[in-house]
């Protein structure tokens, strides 16, 4: 139930920060947050992360829902206590759900975090990072553990 609630909150988090975005931003429009090096800018991805893809809307819906579906079924395969993991898919579920509900009912991903560095992005892009490297670090210590307990 906890897996749940975090991915909802996720979600609730992501829509609240893109309508306030699309409510008091005008496209384009850009606001210094800390100084010239990160900004809120107001774009309308239609493509994947880093603006891959575009064009390929309906094909991007359907990768999402697959990705939601997995998601869901590793959290039903995996034991609950295996707290990073869960965790991590929780990130998962609930930033690709965000992005997901964008691309359904905007047909384009609300992006407003804008390093200058980088391409814009936005919350759900976060959470989806920040959950990939929680699922690769466990996984990752897990099999270090294992060869040190069984060298070769």
């Amino acid at each position: 139930m906890i897996f749940y609630g975090l991915a909802l909150l996720i979600v609730i988090v992501d829509q609240l920060i893109k309508y306030l975005i699309h409510q008091s931003f005008s496209l384009g429009q850009s606001m210094p947050l800390i100084g010239d090096v990160i900004k809120l800018t107001y774009v309308r991805n239609t493509g994947a992360a880093f603006s891959l893809f575009v064009g390929f809307s309906s094909y991007l819906v359907v990768v999402g829902i697959f990705v939601v579906l997995a998601v869901i079924f590793f959290h039903h395969r995996l034991p609950a206590k295996n707290y990073v993991l869960q965790t991590g898919l929780a990130f998962v579920l609930g930033g690709s759900l965000g992005n997901l509900a964008d691309r359904i009912f905007r047909a384009y991903v609300i992006d407003y975090l804008d390093i200058t560095i980088w391409p814009v992005f936005n919350f759900a892009d976060i959470m989806i990072n920040v959950g990939v490297i929680l699922i690769a670090f466990k996984l990752f210590a897990e099999e270090e553990k294992k060869n040190v307990s069984d060298p070769v």
